[in-house]
């Protein structure tokens, strides 16, 4: 079946459809990873989007039960060069093209990816339209409007936030509630495997429930869309903030830096893929990194509580800080790297310990917290 896509500058590109029939609108991005597309379909932070594959060859070694980050797949559309038929894996139990018909997301192939982009690196991120309806001349007005008029989920957190508490690895002797903006299932199992009892909240868990749970830390996921959109997250980690400490990935860091007085603004084309080179700015150490963001921290904007830990080397963009007196510390790559490579595991063993160490000496309010 014929599928087109639709850019939000007027470009139109033929292909084949390979996965659900319909139509979708969502902001395009491209993820540069040569292998770990099951783990990016199903990575909450790529809800509202359209993903395009830069790696030529999709779907060679099929669909598992082991690498999925959620429950189902969470972006808005899926486009690449190749799609396999023939997957050859001894864990695979479906192809990708019947595990997005299965779960109605509507996929392209036979597109130029590298054409493609080239544009939105060039132009920045645009929203699109992929659609497996026919278009001509006729209706390509229609689509456009549709797309002119698309208007993302501001909310979008919420919708791929847990929806109740749960509990993981009892047996744990960190004490540890995750505040779940759209979590990775590597995250929690990063923490399991290090010793954390953690209890799961809700997005939009008010910040009294959580202290009087008598964590010894909180640890904040990463997340789909606006950081600056989480109005009532910020609420909640704005009580939070210097009653106990806090550790933070992706989205969890924007989060944050905007409670401690920073800003955040939107990257040109974001950075997606498993080959981001990291400097730690206390080692000088290099490590290559797995990341998934569309917006970034703005430098010129952090307060004095603030410590710059790690700097993007493509771009000087910033990647990670600390607050020692609050206790907090948070990166805006990915060290659990579903996919990519284990160079920045070793920031969870880190942490691990100093939740350790924060346990035997418990946080105070911090009172240059007013001078923020």
């Amino acid at each position: 079946m014929k599928g087109t896509l639709i850019l939000e500058d007027g470009t139109v590109l033929s292909g084949e459809s390979f996965g659900a029939e319909g139509t979708s609108i969502g902001e395009i991005v491209f993820n540069t990873s040569m292998v770990g597309y099951q783990e990016i379909l199903t990575d909450p932070s790529y809800a509202n989007q359209i993903i395009v594959m830069t790696y030529p060859e999709i779907g060679n070694y099929g669909i598992n039960d082991d690498d999925f980050e959620s429950e189902n797949p969470r972006c808005r559309g899926f486009i690449v060069k190749n799609s396999c038929k023939n997957d050859s894996h001894y864990k695979s139990r479906q192809n990708i093209s019947t595990y997005l018909k299965n779960h109605n997301i509507i996929a392209l192939e036979g597109i130029d990816t590298r054409f493609l982009t080239k544009k939105i690196r060039e132009k920045g991120v645009m929203n699109c339209l992929i659609t497996t309806e026919y278009v001509d001349n006729n209706n390509l007005s229609e689509k456009m409007a549709m797309l002119n008029n698309y208007e993302p989920n501001r909310d979008i957190v919420l919708e791929v936030s847990s929806k109740d508490v749960r509990e993981i690895n009892q047996s744990g002797e960190i004490n540890l509630a995750l505040i779940d903006y759209g979590c990775k299932t590597g995250i929690i199992d990063s923490l399991a495997k290090r010793g954390c009892k953690i209890t799961v909240f809700p997005a939009n868990t008010d910040s009294e429930t959580i202290l009087r749970g008598n964590f010894d830390c909180v640890f904040l996921s990463n997340g789909p869309g606006d950081p600056a959109d989480c109005v009532t997250e910020i609420k909640t980690l704005e009580n939070l903030v210097g009653k106990v400490p806090i550790f933070g990935i992706c989205l969890g860091y924007q989060l944050l830096s905007i409670v401690l007085g920073a800003k955040t603004y939107k990257l040109k084309y974001g950075h997606r893929g498993a080959n981001h080179p990291v400097i730690n700015l206390q080692t000088k150490r290099v490590m290559m990194t797995s990341q998934n963001h569309g917006y970034a921290v703005d430098a010129g904007s952090l307060t004095k509580i603030m410590d710059v830990t790690y700097k993007n080397l493509n771009d000087d963009t910033l990647e990670g800080f600390k607050s020692e007196s609050l206790k907090i510390e948070a990166v805006q790559f990915h060290p659990e790297a579903n996919p990519g490579p284990v160079d920045a595991a070793v920031i969870f063993d880190d942490w691990v310990q100093k939740m350790h160490e924060y346990k035997k000496a418990p946080v105070r309010k911090a009172e240059e917290m007013a001078g923020l």
